[in-house]
């Protein structure tokens, strides 16, 4: 499903089939689209799961929502042009399929990571 930014939140779409949904976050967009797919598959006897479901959003959207990520840091990380990856983030260029998968697999390592950490409060 390819997801887009709007003014309330975020939309999906499916390019396959005709399922279509929007949600105020990610998590609830995700809960709503494996809703909706469940819904269009269901005469049809197929079975979905938030498994069969696949993502998709561009880089300059996926930058705006998650401002946390810092992409001077992430290219950092994965050894890339920091300039090069800020006019991916831009939209000024498109990365290549090679350029595309070295940067998800640095977000999911930086994700991995954040996921593990656990914080201490000391008085």
């Amino acid at each position: 499903m390819v997801v887009e930014k709007t003014e309330t939140g975020f939309s999906a779409f499916s390019t396959d089939q005709s399922v279509f949904t929007t949600g105020r976050t990610i998590p609830e967009l995700i809960n709503n689209a494996l809703e909706a797919s469940i819904l269009n598959f269901e005469e049809d006897n197929i079975r979905i799961t938030q498994e069969n479901l696949k993502f998709e959003i561009d880089f300059k959207q996926f930058f705006q929502h998650y401002k946390v990520l810092n992409a001077r840091f992430l290219a950092d990380k994965i050894g890339m042009n920091p300039t090069l990856l800020s006019q991916y983030v831009q939209g000024k260029k498109r990365p290549s399929e090679f350029q595309t998968g070295k940067i998800l697999s640095g977000i999911h390592q930086i994700g991995q990571e954040l996921s593990e950490i656990n914080l201490i409060y000391r008085h």
